[in-house]
């Protein structure tokens, strides 16, 4: 039985009292996570410090990152649920599925699709 791949979309956010190196060091264990499980990781970004919509455990920022992956094994998500729960340095996680709209979404956004200015009205 060939399992379809699934791709996923996983968003944690660090506290923001990280030094840069343990900031690094974090991510690196989540993608390390990822690929030791079956998983293969597509695209991660890091939007750096980014301010929360409401405080998190009196905190007011965060550091966002996000991994995009495929796997066909679902005991990828709950061991990193568990390591997310477990990690003092996550205030946040939050691990979908994404559907075929999401990924083509994805593509055209990494590819800059959606960062181009918008073309100026012609002056009448």
């Amino acid at each position: 039985l060939i399992m379809e791949k699934t791709n996923y979309e996983s968003v944690i956010i660090l506290t923001p009292v990280l030094s840069e190196k343990m900031l690094q060091d974090a991510v690196e264990a989540y993608k390390k996570l990822i690929t030791e499980n079956g998983g293969e990781l597509i695209h991660e970004e890091n939007w750096g410090l980014t301010k929360m919509a409401y405080p998190i455990q009196k905190k007011t920022t965060g550091f966002y990152q996000i991994f995009e992956f495929t796997s066909d094994n679902q005991d990828l998500i709950d061991k990193m649920e568990l390591a997310y729960r477990r990690d003092e340095q996550v205030l946040r996680y939050l691990t979908i599925k994404l559907d075929k709209h999401a990924i083509v979404y994805n593509e055209r956004r990494r590819k800059g699709e959606f960062n181009k200015p918008k073309k100026e009205e012609a002056q009448s």
